[in-house]
């Protein structure tokens, strides 16, 4: 991949060598954004887990301190009551059979899909269009629920997804450059925080192999894994 001047500037300024806490990386991705619009920021955090094997895959849902500076577009598979509730709390397409030809014919425009247990039946035939884009509801998220309502909400104010690919990885967005040193550092630390607490029992030696933080148009700068958890040290330099 070819990058441009600025990139190339911005990697000059970094030590690739180096791993930093993780208010140095936060300090070291804002001062080094330079687009002109609010770049977003994202975590990729490698772990040290077989995610061929099920029992090693790790996926769940959590909520970031400061959100994500992004509203996710949230559609909802419901019909009756929960299809009400579902638009009263403010998802941006609801449906049942409509909305499940609509996917299947190409409708992809949200970010967040949730459903009843009820239509599941239905929204797994759309395993092939929503498997691939991490879009499929599932219990283990709370993407599968009776109470859209309360998902809807949660997702709608920064509750987001993350699962393992792959080879390990887990990439998630923690914000904009726009936030505060202190809510990225927070994002950062809940989300670590969040790997560390659903460890498969079965995963053995480094769990934490690298973690790297960069801006949308600005190079990775890696966080030391030992020191990751460290908040006190963090936010001390704020």
């Amino acid at each position: 991949m070819k990058h441009g001047k600025k990139y190339l500037n911005a990697l000059g300024q970094v030590d690739r060598t180096a791993l930093y806490s993780v208010g140095e990386a936060v300090d070291q991705v804002k001062s080094l954004a330079t687009a002109k619009f609010d770049e977003t920021v994202e975590l990729a955090v490698r772990l040290g887990v077989d995610p061929r094997k099920a029992e090693q895959i790790v996926r769940g849902t959590l909520t970031l301190p400061a959100g994500t500076g992004k509203t996710n577009r949230v559609a909802v598979f419901a019909a009756g009551e929960p299809a009400q509730a579902a638009r009263e709390a403010g998802a941006d397409v609801v449906g049942a059979d409509d909305l499940v030809a609509r996917v299947r014919e190409g409708f992809l425009d949200f970010d967040i899909a949730i459903a009843t247990p009820d239509l599941m039946g239905q929204v797994g035939a759309l395993g092939r269009v929503l498997g691939p884009r991490g879009l499929m509801p599932n219990p283990k998220t709370g993407t599968v629920t009776m109470d859209v309502a309360r998902a809807v909400t949660e997702f709608k104010g920064g509750r987001v997804e993350y699962r393992t690919d792959k080879v390990g990885n887990v990439q998630l967005r923690v914000g904009k450059v726009s936030f505060s040193r202190d809510d990225l550092m927070r994002n950062v630390h809940a989300v670590i925080d969040e790997l560390v607490r659903v460890k498969p029992a079965s995963a053995k030696g480094r769990y934490l192999v690298s973690i790297t933080l960069a801006s949308t148009m600005g190079p990775g700068v890696k966080v030391d894994p030992t020191r990751a958890r460290d908040v006190e040290e963090a936010l001390a330099g704020a």
